[in-house]
């Protein structure tokens, strides 16, 4: 397989996993009551049915909708541009049924999944379309990130009503090793222990992953897993999914942590890194 096929075949998984993260997410919203779309969410100012209207708001615009306009007023939850961008979708579907934001996203992403489908992306530098490319975005970061947003969703949803699951789909496995690239980062630049500190993360389920602060503070990825490294931590995926999400605290005792437990503490603190 040449270099472009193989980059060709990498986009199209990522756009496989995000149509089957949509139809996880939809087939989640149709079973639930009405009244449960008015549950809280762990994120702030977002209920069930703010959560399923962000999806429908992003989705629409990708399949070739028009950008939308509303008052979002000045809601205490919203603090940058990202977070006022996204409320224009919530606010402009508050008067909507929750069945019709549940079509609304089935109708938008089977269109624009078709278009995915007749005329693949082949260029990962390409820039993406629409306000994802003036944001910087490129198209592998765009079609990296939608299954990772949509399933990230679905879980915020199942939190909120008490209905766990979805923690074995792909979109799954695609978000807990996405978000654990972060690891580095996390450990070099937001903890920034002093050079030499080694740090394990273990998700039940994905790649270990170690690094090593360097000595101009970056985490650097470590082929080989240290045996003792100064900190490692260890979780199932659900937890780590709130906590690199940064949705809420872990449970207690959900995280186990060996070597240096102020430094173990500390990562924990930061590890929100949602992209």
């Amino acid at each position: 397989m040449s270099d472009a096929e193989r980059l060709a075949a990498q986009l199209a998984g990522y756009v496989e996993t995000w149509w089957q993260a949509i139809g996880d997410l939809t087939a989640l919203l149709d079973a639930l009551p009405e009244e449960a779309w008015a549950m809280p969410t762990d994120l702030a100012g977002w209920d069930v049915k703010a959560v399923a209207s962000h999806a429908a708001h992003l989705e629409s615009l990708l399949a070739g909708g028009p950008e939308e306009t509303a008052d979002i007023g000045d809601p205490p939850h919203v603090t940058g541009p990202m977070g006022q961008y996204t409320e224009i979708g919530v606010v402009a579907r508050r008067d909507r049924s929750p069945a019709s934001i549940i079509e609304e996203i089935r109708t938008t992403t089977a269109a624009r999944h078709q278009t995915l489908l007749d005329d693949p992306p082949t260029d990962p530098a390409a820039p993406a379309p629409g306000i994802f490319g003036l944001i910087g975005w490129t198209q592998k970061t765009l079609l990296r990130n939608r299954p990772l947003d949509v399933w990230m969703h679905e879980q915020d949803v199942r939190r909120a009503v008490g209905r766990p699951g979805g923690m074995d789909s792909p979109a799954a496995q695609h978000t807990a090793d996405y978000l654990s690239e972060a690891f580095g980062f996390v450990v070099g630049k937001k903890v920034a222990p002093p050079a030499g500190t080694t740090a394990v993360l273990a998700v039940e389920g994905s790649p270990v992953v170690a690094v090593e602060v360097d000595e101009s503070g970056r985490g650097q990825r470590l082929a080989d897993v240290p045996a003792r490294p100064t900190a490692r931590l260890a979780m199932d995926r659900e937890t780590f999914i709130v906590l690199a999400g940064g949705r809420r605290a872990a449970a207690p005792g959900a995280v186990t942590i060996e070597g240096d437990p102020d430094l173990g503490a500390a990562i924990v603190a930061q590890l929100g890194a949602t992209p």
